[in-house]
This record gives structure tokens, C-alpha cells and sequence, in this order.
């Protein structure tokens, strides 16, 4: 299960390919997006599939614990929640809550480019806002959020979010031109060896991939915009064995 800033979308998984067993669900997030409303949107998606097994869920927030302690794109109520033990309560399943981002980035690695499980790899996921996840030799660095770093004046979010294509009518090529800006500060910082592009706008990569240039192999991610219901998925599984 997948809680974003504009959709809150779920499928069962099959752990032995990466491929989703059937259809994914999506709900529109509630305005505002309160802890509440989000859950009972992740009923009805979870009802959708007759689902009674254990359940993972992202959130846009940096989770510890199953604790969420910041909130990007959903209500401020959430920050200081412990989700995974109201999620366990309310849908009366075991649940595993994690970031996002950290989820599209364990099941690239694991079902996506061969290469990712080498050396520094970034991924990013341009969607409502800049998610990241870090991985080093194929382990998670967790929580990272560097769409909210300090960039051009404001949060790297503000200025090269997938969004911005959509919400301000704006031509890709102009939006590929700000991100590259912010690889390319990325490159500074990190030198990552592969940059993972992920979210919504992945599924148009070969429109912007020649105005990215960066020292890093930039591409897109594998499974798309699916790429944080598997993570999902993968957590719950790993939660459920130990």
C-alpha cells in the first residue's frame, strides 16, 4: 500500500518476481489528509482485494519505528503518530509503515537494475514531491528526504517536483532542466555511482533522459510507479519472518 500526496493506491505482490498479482487499486487521498481519512482510504483499497494478510504501507514522511515524524504532502497530524500501531488496530491486520521512498528504493535494488546493488545509488521519485532513498552496497541508508534539502532558494521539492509538469502546464524539457539542476548538486554531494528516477513522470524518461547529465548513470526505474507498492510489500514479508 502506497499513501501519496494526490493517491493512495494497493496491490498484492509476488515476492519470488516483483510483479503485483493483480490489478492495482487506487483511492484519491482525502483533503485534508488526516491519519483517519488516509485509513479509511486504505480500507477500501484493502477490502478491494480481500486482503487478511500482513499489509505494508508507505507514508511521505520520515518513519521510525513505525512512528512518522515528519509529514510532506498529507496533514500535519500525522507527525508524532505511531501508524503502526493505529494501522494494526483499525485494520485489524499486522502492518508495516515505512517511507516511501525507502520502499521504491529496497525493491529497485532487489527486482529493478542488476547494477543497484553496487557501489552508491540514489533514488529519486519526482512525483507530488522529491522523494530519495540512499543505498550503499545494497543496504538502505533510511529517511534521507533530500527533496527537502535548501536548493535555488527554497526546497528542492518547490522547484523540480513531478508535479510542476502537470500543476503549471510547464514543458518537460523545462522541467528536465531544473532536475538536472538538482543531479547535478546530488552529483556534488553524494557522487553516486547510479541515479534512479522514479515516480509518475518515470513512464516518460526516454522524453527527458538526453537533458540529464550528470557523472552518475541516470535511469529510469524499473517498476515505475509500482515501485513503493513492492517496497511495501517487501517490508511486511521481511517484518512478518523475524
Amino acid at each position: 500500500m502506497d499513501i501519496g500526496g494526490s493517491g493512495i493506491k494497493g496491490a498484492p505482490v509476488d515476492l519470488s518476481t516483483g510483479e503485483l498479482t493483480s490489478g492495482r487499486h487506487r483511492v484519491a487521498t482525502p483533503k485534508p489528509a488526516t491519519p483517519d481519512a488516509a485509513i479509511d482510504a486504505v480500507r477500501m483499497v484493502v477490502d478491494h482485494h480481500g486482503w487478511d494478510r500482513p499489509l505494508g504501507v508507505t507514508v511521505p514522511g520520515v518513519v521510525i519505528g513505525g512512528v512518522v515524524l515528519t509529514a510532506a504532502n498529507i496533514d500535519s497530524a500525522w507527525i508524532g503518530l505511531d501508524a503502526k500501531s493505529l494501522m494494526t488496530d483499525r485494520l485489524e491486520l499486522p502492518v508495516t509503515v515505512l517511507n516511501d521512498a525507502d520502499a521504491a528504493g529496497i525493491a529497485e535494488v532487489r527486482f529493478g537494475d542488476h547494477d543497484a546493488s553496487h557501489g552508491v545509488v540514489l533514488l529519486l521519485t519526482f512525483g507530488t514531491g522529491i522523494g530519495s532513498a540512499l543505498i550503499n552496497n545494497g543496504v538502505l541508508v533510511p529517511n534521507t528526504e533530500f527533496g527537502h534539502l535548501e536548493f535555488k532558494g527554497g526546497m528542492a521539492e518547490e522547484y523540480a517536483a513531478g508535479r510542476l509538469v502537470k500543476r503549471d502546464n510547464m514543458e518537460i524539457g523545462w522541467w528536465a532542466e531544473r532536475v538536472n539542476h538538482f543531479l547535478q548538486h546530488m552529483d556534488l554531494i553524494l557522487s553516486p555511482r547510479i541515479v534512479i528516477v522514479g515516480g509518475g513522470v518515470s513512464k516518460r524518461f526516454e522524453e527527458f533522459r538526453d537533458q540529464l547529465n550528470t557523472r552518475a548513470i541516470v535511469v529510469p526505474a524499473r517498476l515505475r510507479n509500482n515501485a513503493g507498492i513492492v517496497g511495501a510489500a517487501m517490508a511486511a514479508a521481511t517484518e512478518e519472518l523475524t
